[in-house]
Order: C-alpha cells, then sequence, then structure tokens
C-alpha cells in the first residue's frame, strides 16, 4: 500500500510553509528599507510573523498526528516540531545579535521534524503492515 498523497502533501506543506517563514525572518531586516515602496508595511508586523509561524505549526501537529496515528507510532518527530516552534516563537531571547541563528536553529527543527515524520510514514506504508520503528506490543 503506497503512503497517501495527503500525507505525503501535508508534510511537503509544512516543509514549505516553515521554509518560508524562515526566509521570511532572514530577510525582512534586508527589505525593511524597500517595505514603504511596495506598500507592504504589514510584512514587517510580528503579529504578521506570529501569524506564520501558528499556521506552520498547526500543519506541522496535524501532519505530525496523522503519522503517528496511522503509521509510526514515534513522539520524537513532535518533540522537534514542538522544540522547534518554541525556539522560534522566542527568537528574540538572546538579543537582536542572535536572533538570525534561533530563527535558523527553530526552522531546521521544524523542517526536521516533517523530514523525519515522512520518512518513518514511508517505511510503515499501511498501520497492518509490520514495521521495526512501531514497537510490538
Amino acid at each position: 500500500m503506497q503512503l497517501s498523497t495527503e500525507k505525503s502533501f501535508l508534510d511537503k506543506l509544512g516543509i514549505w510553509a516553515s521554509s518560508l517563514c524562515a526566509l521570511h525572518c532572514l530577510l525582512l531586516p534586508i527589505l525593511i528599507p524597500f517595505i514603504p515602496f511596495v506598500g507592504a508595511t504589514f510584512f514587517a508586523q510580528s503579529w504578521f510573523e506570529r501569524g506564520i509561524l501558528s499556521l506552520s505549526m498547526i500543519i506541522g501537529f496535524w501532519a505530525i498526528l496523522s503519522g503517528f496515528y496511522r503509521y509510526h507510532r514515534q513522539l520524537y518527530p513532535l518533540y522537534s516540531l514542538v522544540l522547534g516552534g518554541l525556539i522560534y516563537w522566542n527568537k528574540d531571547m538572546f538579543g537582536a545579535a542572535y536572533e538570525p541563528i534561533t530563527i535558523t536553529v527553530g526552522a531546521i527543527l521544524i523542517v526536521g521534524a516533517h523530514i523525519v515524520n515522512l520518512k518513518l510514514c514511508q517505511s510503515c506504508r499501511s498501520c497492518e503492515s509490520s514495521c521495526s520503528s512501531v514497537a510490538q506490543d
């Protein structure tokens, strides 16, 4: 049985959303001088950044919990997602000088959670199959 395209789509969507969020946060300081010229001041607002991150986390929870219940029964992708989200949400915890580093670490953990979840789901093609990553009762 093939991995459902919906499941694969959710992880890929989560990877893209997290990556775009990180790219937005990393490039925003460079693009701020040009924002008035394009009339896009909302890009620099914290509510916009938090909104993108929240959407990314919702997609992540949906994808990873779906993979957990349907396939692999492993929680470590969820731990990586939550830790990455917390680090990313508090990106200024070490000050503005270290913000790019905390953004990168958070994004890597979130994207990594999706990649690991995708790999685990691919190794466990169906709920009925015996999988090396599923603990046997």
